[in-house]
């Protein structure tokens, strides 16, 4: 007689988060040793399997150029032994950090006599929704483990090899440090279906997380049923003050534009006070075209561009509220 699984007939989302329940409620308890352990493990592990990990990514990233992705968001995609080793140092970093599980917030005695407090406690299920960055893959588990949650993850479709590769080594280091492989999964599946499962799965899903762009975040909020933690949305600038040491502008706009245009801090509109912008957007236009930035310009911005080698284009209204992910910058 065969014995059934009570997971048998359950889909795949709903069996993982079955899972993360079940070792949400072992992970609650322990004490921050056994938690930090585990994420030593995980940062040993990272760099011992770098070749596995960076093996992976390089199937996202050749399907990622097929299929014409703009290569800032190839960079955000790509994995290489420089970039997992600081992955790795990051969760060192978490695991230095305090365990919040316990820390007392806030509190009163209440005049008769009730002692009154507000005291952190692990969430339970947390399910991350996020886009094509496998570095998220690592930070949101680490980030679970240390205030003892479980955590679900579900990954940009363009990253799925990536975050296969990245969640066994984790889970293998969890479980080998003794605490429960499921308190870190992928969500099964590449479709928007398993998406919308785990924005349904409430009861075993305690809060979800949308880390992305507006559409991602608008989207999680307004269909899940599963309590969301929004996080917001917008671009960085550069503000250029009057007082400002030019020298020093020039290479923080630069730096801050042209390192990586594909990261989420990453320069997309620049200010420039009205007191210091003949002497410095002349030199700003300048460098940015030496970085191969394409600069759309207001009226006034344009006027000190004419002498300029930038490539500079009229700036339209929705140009003050883009996130270019590209060699571009509103100024």
């Amino acid at each position: 007689m065969t014995t059934l699984s009570p997971y048998d007939s359950m889909s795949p989302v709903t069996e993982a988060a079955y899972r993360a329940k079940a070792a949400a409620a072992s992970l609650a308890p322990l004490p921050r040793a056994d938690k930090d352990d585990a994420l030593l493990a995980i940062a040993d592990a990272l760099e011992v399997r770098t070749s596995e990990i960076v093996e992976a990514n390089a199937e996202d990233v050749a399907r990622a150029r097929e299929a014409g992705l703009a290569e800032g968001m190839i960079d955000r995609l790509t994995l290489n032994p420089e970039r997992v080793r600081s992955i790795a140092s990051d969760v060192r970093d978490v695991a230095a950090l305090p365990d919040p599980v316990g820390e007392v917030v806030r509190g009163s005695t209440l005049p008769n006599g009730i002692d009154l407090r507000q005291v952190r406690v692990p969430l339970g299920v947390v399910g991350i929704i996020y886009e094509g960055r496998p570095n998220v893959t690592v930070d949101a588990a680490a980030l679970c483990l240390k205030s003892g949650n479980a955590v679900l993850l579900r990954g940009s479709s363009s990253a799925y090899r990536s975050n296969t590769a990245l969640v066994r080594v984790l889970r293998d280091a969890v479980g080998g440090a003794g605490l429960p492989a499921d308190a870190v999964q992928l969500v099964p599946g590449e479709s928007r279906d398993s998406v919308r499962e785990l924005m349904r799965a409430r009861g075993l899903v305690d809060v979800l997380i949308p880390r992305g762009g507006a559409s991602l975040i608008n989207t999680v909020v307004q269909e899940s049923v599963v309590p969301v933690i929004e996080t917001g949305t917008g671009n960085c600038h550069v503000y250029v003050d009057a007082q400002a040491d030019l020298d020093m502008a020039v290479e923080i706009l630069v730096n801050s534009k042209a390192q990586r245009v594909g990261v989420c801090n990453a320069a997309e509109t620049l200010l420039v006070h009205q007191d210091i912008a003949a002497a410095f957007l002349p030199r700003a236009l300048d460098a940015l075209a030496e970085a191969g930035v394409t600069v759309h310009a207001d009226e006034r911005v344009r006027a000190y561009a004419a002498d300029s080698k930038a490539t500079v284009v009229e700036a339209t209204t929705e140009d003050w509220e883009t996130e270019y992910l590209s060699y571009d910058i509103a100024a």
